[in-house]
């Protein structure tokens, strides 16, 4: 016979009040208490909406408005569970008492889901790296990884090649950056030099000269490029579905980008480690080699080197920045954090995004983008854009069009 679960732990109002004098942000649902002080900082809404229902009963926020939260979001809600509040269920904690207010009591319907995560009941060993024991989930792989938990993610046995697929969010501007500058200034002096000519493998009669003015040109198409590049990725090969009997499929699929979905608040696996993002890069840069003449290819290349680093910034904020709400990142924020909870397998309607930003700065450019929200009925995917736009938003749209697009 299985040994009966331990007792709940249980608190008084007066307990709960000094936790919360102390600056934890604790709220309940009904009885329930979960302790948030860990998570303010993730939540899409922003850290002072989770700080102002501190002591409170959250059970309608659950349900919104603005909107109702996701069966993920109440599932990740009980990996913070510490407890029962002694007393009145249907009071707030103040000042050490429970005072009587008009709460709505927990959704019947969602009591089920409200229960203690069990990690030793998963389907995987938690103790041991899960790389390995994915593939063997079959067709409850899909379902597994887009079920978010709070808790680093150890892939390999191995020790070094564990290292080596974890980084540091500074890892990226700072190996990748002197890189951009140092092929920046050399191709920018190679054109300088006059003697660059497209197409001068094929005939030297039709090649066509390219000035030193053409750079600026070049390394802003490596920042669209790179846009719709990481877009393709993200979407046919990240967010394939992989077929339940293919062990190493479900392999490829959650080393490349399940891990992320499965843990997406682990800092130390939100943006690409050096050593396999070199293998990457290295190759993109052979490429652009192969097809373009070496000065035109390798400044192509560099901004598009730009926009990987900007684009992995920008991730690593959306899941641990505390943008100003109403702000441009607070959006884009939400609308991510939704990514991994509620519509893992959607992209963005990435016409609200350039709209925003074209709107910030003042421009109306001649962009027509038809990207799908990927829901069930549509059919394919198109980006189409013409774009007479001053250089100075470029960047920032580049990079807008990469974050929308994969919202991955």
């Amino acid at each position: 016979m299985a040994p009966a679960p331990p007792p709940a732990a249980s608190f008084s109002p007066a307990e709960v009040q000094r936790r919360l004098a102390a600056g934890d942000c604790w709220v309940r649902c009904g009885a329930r208490l979960y302790d948030l002080t860990g998570f303010v900082r993730h939540h899409p809404g922003g850290e002072q909406l989770l700080r102002a229902r501190a002591g409170e009963d959250v059970s309608a926020d659950l349900d919104g408005p603005p909107h109702r939260h996701s069966a993920n979001a109440r599932r990740w809600l009980e990996q913070y569970y510490v407890g029962e509040l002694q007393g009145d269920p249907q009071g707030s904690v103040e000042n050490g008492t429970v005072a009587s207010v008009n709460t709505q009591k927990t959704d019947p319907l969602m009591e089920p889901k409200f229960k203690v995560v069990d990690w030793d009941k998963d389907l995987v060993d938690w103790r041991k790296p899960l790389l390995w024991q994915v593939g063997h989930l079959g067709e409850k792989y899909d379902e597994w990884v887009h079920q978010p938990v709070t808790r680093p993610i150890r892939l390999f046995h191995s020790d070094l090649i564990e290292a080596l697929s974890k980084t540091a969010w500074y890892s990226v501007p700072l190996i990748w950056t002197p890189l951009v500058l140092y092929l920046s200034w050399s191709y920018y002096r190679t054109f300088a030099q006059g003697n660059v000519r497209l197409f001068a493998s094929f005939s030297t009669e039709y090649s066509v000269a390219m000035p030193k003015s053409v750079f600026p040109g070049l390394f802003v198409l490596g920042l669209l490029l790179w846009s719709l590049t990481e877009y393709l990725i993200h979407r046919f090969l990240f967010h394939m579905k992989p077929p339940g009997d293919s062990y190493y499929l479900i392999l490829l699929h959650f080393v490349l980008h399940g891990q992320h979905h499965k843990a997406p608040f682990d800092e130390s696996r939100l943006v690409f480690p050096p050593v396999p993002a070199s293998l990457g890069i290295a190759f993109f840069y052979a490429l652009l080699q192969l097809l373009l003449p070496e000065a035109v290819g390798g400044t192509v290349f560099t901004g598009g080197l730009l926009g990987y680093i900007l684009y992995d910034m920008t991730h690593y904020y959306l899941h641990f920045g505390s943008p100003h709400k109403g702000s441009y990142l607070y959006n884009m924020k939400a609308h991510h954090v939704k990514h991994h909870f509620a519509h893992q397998q959607s992209g963005a309607w990435v016409a609200q995004w350039v709209k925003r930003l074209t709107s910030a700065h003042g421009f109306q450019p001649c962009i027509r983008l038809c990207a799908n929200s990927l829901e069930p009925g549509h059919a394919s995917d198109s980006v189409s854009v013409s774009l007479p736009l001053p250089h100075s938003s470029l960047l920032s749209l580049s990079l807008s069009l990469s974050l929308s697009l994969s919202q991955i």
